[in-house]
């Protein structure tokens, strides 16, 4: 059985040459584009769609790479950056009829949103971004024993062909891993969603893990190109994120403020998947965001 957003339409967007993604959209009103996160699709964003949808035009993409999205080859290691998976982003929402929109983002979508939002100063208006750091400042924390809490970072960090296989003889496992390791409420995240997740992750692997090998290339160096040349997100910005400041050591708040001058930064006392452990939280903060 295939699961999709109650009251949603889909359809498939074309937005590069021999790739198209596939949307769920719902609503009128102001934009609002949600962007999902790993190992998910966009049905981690039941909860906040469907409130959204009462009043504005909400957007749900699967990204380039996952769900019922294309998968294109890595033809070079622009294929998955996050600037080529922001640029999709801002042509679905072309495609799809509006010239500006609100965008947030969870975990690898977050990373996605995020470097739309540095690109596309004039097509981006508000920022949400859910349990991340920028690339540049999440590589710049981790180091020693705590490293170890992102071991994944650095599998699918290896040349082409290294971890693809690691994965594909567990796939299940190594999926389910982060599911049942990052969710603080597993009740949050039913079965047959869960069996969803582990299906879409596992016929996505050589994508997924091209996505991540950006992250540690050339997505780090379009932060650091961003970072010396003194650009910043210009619009309103809201971050949350679980406490991993104190845990790890360094001011969240502090780093994200570099990058945001407009920013309402706050902990949340939930998993990492928030938007469906905590939705109630999440959509007041994103409401919250959409009204500065």
């Amino acid at each position: 059985m295939t699961i999709t957003l109650p009251n949603f339409d889909y359809r498939r967007v074309p937005v590069a040459d021999g790739v198209s993604v596939s949307v769920a959209v719902a609503g009128t009103g102001p934009t609002v584009v949600l962007l999902h996160g790993f190992p998910e699709t966009h049905l981690m964003w039941r909860h906040v769609a469907a409130d959204l949808a009462t009043d504005h035009t909400v957007i749900c993409p699967d990204l380039r790479g996952y769900g019922a999205s294309d998968k294109p080859d890595e033809s070079s290691e622009d294929t998955y950056s996050k600037r080529t998976m922001g640029a999709d982003v801002v042509e679905v929402a072309r495609a799809l009829g509006h010239e500006t929109f609100a965008l947030a983002g969870h975990d690898r979508g977050a990373l996605v949103a995020i470097r739309a939002a540095l690109d596309h100063p004039g097509t981006i208006t508000h920022l949400l971004s859910l349990d991340v750091l920028t690339t540049l400042d999440m590589w710049s924390i981790l180091g020693g024993a705590d490293a170890k809490v992102a071991w994944h970072l650095y599998l699918m960090a290896q040349p082409a062909g290294v971890a693809e296989p690691m994965i594909e003889a567990t796939a299940d496992n190594f999926f389910g891993t982060f599911i049942d390791d990052w969710v603080a409420n597993p009740d949050a995240i039913p079965a047959e969603y869960r069996t969803e997740y582990l299906r879409a992750s596992r016929e996505a692997i050589p994508s997924i893990v091209a996505d991540y090998r950006a992250s540690a290339g050339i997505d780090l160096r379009h932060d650091r190109e961003d970072r010396e040349a003194g650009r910043t997100l210009g619009i309103p910005v809201t971050v949350i994120q679980q406490d991993w400041g104190t845990a790890l050591g360094y001011d969240a708040a502090g780093l994200w403020g570099a990058w945001a001058s407009d920013l309402d930064h706050r902990t949340l006392a939930a998993g990492h998947f928030m938007a469906e452990e905590a939705p109630t939280e999440v959509i007041s903060a994103l409401r919250d965001l959409l009204a500065r």
